[in-house]
């Protein structure tokens, strides 16, 4: 039963909030436009400085581990080819790059660092763990909604350079690769710029949650429900069942193992949802997968916590 408690106590906390913004949407306490200023906000702003604040300070020196980035990097890799080979079963060929990236992509830089913080007020881990996973997401995202595009044909070379160009830009990346420069770097940041950062990243993971609850509408669920199911289950079940033997097995456990289920079974992440209808998807397949798995994320992450939490590895 402690080990239970221990799990829910991890997971129901980030549950709860993002089921608060979703009744402040309905109680018309949010607005949809607030709700959409304030995902742009986290996306631009406050998660990015969150990154970097979670970074800047580490001691990659002393805590870099080569063999845990590169785990964190292949299963991702892996995850991706895995989805890509199960889209072929998505009769409607236009929502098959929506199902690879719904099924591959999780929001390990919000809701995952969330998690972490929640079990061991600690996201040392989940910053290598973002480090192995996060950059390569997008640079896959990239590729994945450009080759597998609605009504097919050959590839808009010209679509590609100005998505790579995004990816060049994404404030996601800057705040994790500034906040890791400057913590080779060795300089000291002074303390009324810590504490202003430290302010606006823990901005981050409420207004994320809250954002995300209130941008929840059940109804487009039952919209393309296969492959939005399909997707759902590789993100919350499949890879975490493949790959977390794997983890175990590298001898990777504690923060280390908990970093690497957040990472494979957490839930869909918006950005993925906002990519893919900047480059001429119709989201429904993002949105719902998103949707889904951010609800059902907690109760599976929860199960999987509490299996590991039983086996003495957490």
């Amino acid at each position: 039963m402690s080990n239970l408690i221990f799990s829910l106590n991890a997971t129901m906390p980030v549950f709860l909030v993002m089921m608060l913004g979703y009744i402040f949407r309905k109680t018309g306490f949010i607005s949809e436009s607030f709700a959409s200023s304030m995902n742009s906000f986290v996306f631009k702003i406050a998660l990015p400085v969150n990154l970097f604040v979670q970074l800047y300070e580490v001691d990659f020196w002393k805590l870099w581990d080569t063999s845990y980035v590169v785990y964190c990097f292949a299963v991702s890799l892996l995850s991706a080819l895995i989805a890509f080979a199960f889209s072929f079963l998505v009769r409607d060929k236009d929502s098959r790059g929506e199902f690879v990236q719904g099924a591959y992509r999780s929001s390990v830089s919000l809701l995952g660092m969330t998690y972490m913080e929640n079990i061991y007020n600690d996201g040392a881990m989940g910053t290598l763990m973002m480090l192995g996973s996060v950059p390569l997401y997008n640079v896959l995202a990239v590729l994945v909604l450009s080759l597998m595009k609605p009504g097919g044909g050959t590839v808009d070379r010209a679509r590609l350079r100005g998505a790579f160009t995004g990816i060049l830009k994404n404030p996601i990346i800057w705040g994790i690769l500034l906040g890791f420069g400057w913590s080779l770097s060795g300089l000291h940041m002074p303390e009324m710029l810590s504490r202003t950062a430290g302010y606006i990243g823990r901005m981050a993971s409420p207004m994320g949650l809250i954002a995300l609850g209130a941008s929840l509408d059940f109804a487009d669920i039952r919209r393309k429900i296969g492959p939005i199911l399909g997707a759902s289950t590789l993100r919350l079940l499949v890879f975490t069942a493949l790959f977390a033997p794997l983890a175990l097995a590298l001898g990777y456990r504690g923060q280390k193992l908990a970093a690497a289920i957040i990472m494979l079974g957490s839930a869909g992440t918006v950005a993925g949802y906002v990519m893919a209808k900047s480059m001429g998807h119709k989201g429904t397949v993002s949105s719902g997968t998103v949707m889904l798995t951010t609800v059902l994320s907690p109760f599976t992450l929860t199960l999987w916590i509490w299996l590991f939490r039983t086996l003495g590895d957490l």
